[in-house]
């Protein structure tokens, strides 16, 4: 018996099979080496708003796919070949394809990404809707019960 079948059947996790599949899907892919490449950024720039910025020198904006899926923003690169070819003595830009995941939050959405001077910069905000913020919760009796409390 795992863990994750206890706490599903657990009368005080009501509610947390959603956040249950996005352990099941994290732990797929923690058992999967993270290359380094490209370096990268996270950055919180407001109470809701936050900034992945990826280092991509020698990248287009054609070159990149970009997609947000189940709350899994993968970020995709690979560079096309040109037809002019360099004899390069030494060669220390890399150029090769990668692939970067993010786990983002239910209520994280991409605002916007731009690619500036080598620097791959997306911008995401954490759109809390009313229904999910914070609110008092008071408590109403019975006018039977309210009557006996006045006298």
């Amino acid at each position: 018996m795992t863990i994750e079948h206890i706490l599903r059947n657990d009368p005080l996790f009501v509610g947390f099979e959603r956040i249950f599949d996005r352990m099941n899907t994290a732990t797929k892919f923690a058992n999967v080496p993270q290359q380094k490449y490209p370096p990268y950024n996270i950055v919180k720039t407001g109470e809701n708003t936050y900034l992945i910025e990826v280092a991509v020198a020698g990248f287009k904006e054609e070159d990149f796919d970009i997609e947000l899926h189940d709350s899994i923003l993968t970020i995709r690169g690979e560079v096309k070949t040109n037809e002019d070819v360099h004899d390069y003595i030494y060669q220390g830009i890399a150029s090769r394809g990668f692939e970067r995941r993010f786990t983002l939050a239910d209520t994280v959405v991409v605002e916007s990404v731009s690619l500036d001077q080598g620097m791959l910069t997306v911008r995401l905000v954490n759109e809390i809707p009313e229904e999910k913020k914070p609110r008092k919760i008071h408590i109403r009796g019975t006018p039977a019960e309210k009557q006996l409390l006045t006298e």
